[in-house]
């Protein structure tokens, strides 16, 4: 990439991953290019679509993630490990209004971008359901790509429910206490 190309570039995620902090996933892509100081078919040249900016953006985020399901592979409790990653993506995802709702709506596309993005975080994920089974605390019936639909789904619900800032870690209780042996 050029120069001025790749400054653009950097230039986007910036501005997107600040409108999508600040109005979530379904800020203004306009804005966005505006912002970073380019045009819109800038944007596009770079991002084809609002998914693939979704994922540039968040892939940071997804690898620290990834780094932290590593370092939990040494955790002496595997439940506790997977737990504590669970966690991690609810306050993940979290953070931008709209990203529970397009990671769930990646599981049934799997050429999406973010698709991309969440196959990393299942096997990943996998790695750790599969050591607390293995350690007898979770169920044998237990599927990683159920547990990230349901992380997914208390991150949507905490997101509908911004008074109530204990809602995830109730509803992550409750689902952890369903997947126990």
């Amino acid at each position: 990439m050029r120069a001025d190309a790749r400054r653009n570039y950097e230039r986007l995620l910036t501005e997107a991953r600040t409108a999508f902090t600040a109005h979530g996933t379904d800020a203004s892509l306009e804005d966005i290019a505006k912002r970073a100081g380019v045009g819109i078919g800038t944007l596009y040249r770079h991002f084809p679509n609002r998914t693939a900016l979704m994922s540039a953006v968040f892939q940071g985020e997804v690898d620290g993630l990834l780094a932290r399901s590593r370092e939990l592979l040494a955790s002496p409790e595997p439940c506790r490990a997977l737990v504590a990653w669970l966690r991690a993506i609810v306050t993940h995802a979290g953070t931008y209004r709209g990203l529970s709702r397009a990671l769930m709506a990646a599981q049934s596309d799997e050429a999406s971008a973010m698709s991309r993005c969440s196959l990393p975080m299942r096997e990943a994920g996998d790695t750790l359901l599969t050591r607390a089974k293995r350690a007898g605390a979770v169920r044998e019936d237990v599927d990683i790509a159920d547990l990230m639909q349901l992380t997914n789904a208390i991150s949507l619900a905490a997101e509908q429910s911004p008074d109530d800032p204990e809602l995830a870690d109730r509803l992550l209780k409750l689902t952890l206490t369903g997947i126990r042996a």
